[in-house]
């Protein structure tokens, strides 16, 4: 019996860690260009999100090849920062943008970039270990509107939600 409740654990650990069906982390991935900050741009509801406005992910380089991540966003409701910090680290190989991520100890959920400015690191197209999960980043806290709609589109073809997206208003400094 407890083999079977380890394997279990094991498989359901493994479950967020994974890659939804028919998508692709992006290959030839250059973590050191990702590094810094990235403005959520619109995002399917979650609740560790839920009510947050002004999201931004800080990314930095960590201790054994592990990446600093400090997600903030301010809760209109509280009237105040909410901050999480957690660290990332890569599935397969520092070229695939397939990264898992903890905020809580020993549990890890799955980041996946599905599509990435190549040519200056702009903007990201990501998603967690479902598609329940999908984020649109940019550097800067607004995003080209054809640039948006592209990537909401492509998002949709790839069999995501996009009409439950919340496009993620930045007003505070």
């Amino acid at each position: 019996m407890k083999k079977k409740l380890q394997l279990l654990f094991c498989l359901f650990l493994g479950g967020c860690t994974g890659i939804p069906g028919n998508l692709a982390p992006i290959q030839n991935f250059e973590v050191n260009r990702y590094l810094g900050t990235w403005y959520e741009i619109a995002r399917l509801d979650h609740s560790f999100e839920r009510g947050l406005t002004d999201v931004s992910a800080e990314y930095s380089m960590a201790p054994n090849d592990t990446i600093r991540v400090v997600n903030r966003g301010y809760s209109v409701q509280k009237g105040k920062w909410k901050t999480a910090e957690g660290v990332a680290k890569f599935v397969q190989s520092p070229n695939i943008g397939h990264l898992k991520v903890s905020f809580f100890g020993p549990f890890y959920g799955s980041y996946i970039i599905l599509d990435i400015d190549k040519e200056t690191y702009q903007y990201a197209l990501v998603c967690g270990p479902n598609k329940e999960y999908l984020w649109i980043l940019s550097r800067q806290p607004t995003l080209d509107k054809h640039v948006l709609s592209q990537l909401i589109a492509q998002a949709q073809a790839m069999g995501f939600p996009t009409e439950e997206l919340i496009i993620v208003p930045h007003t505070k400094k």
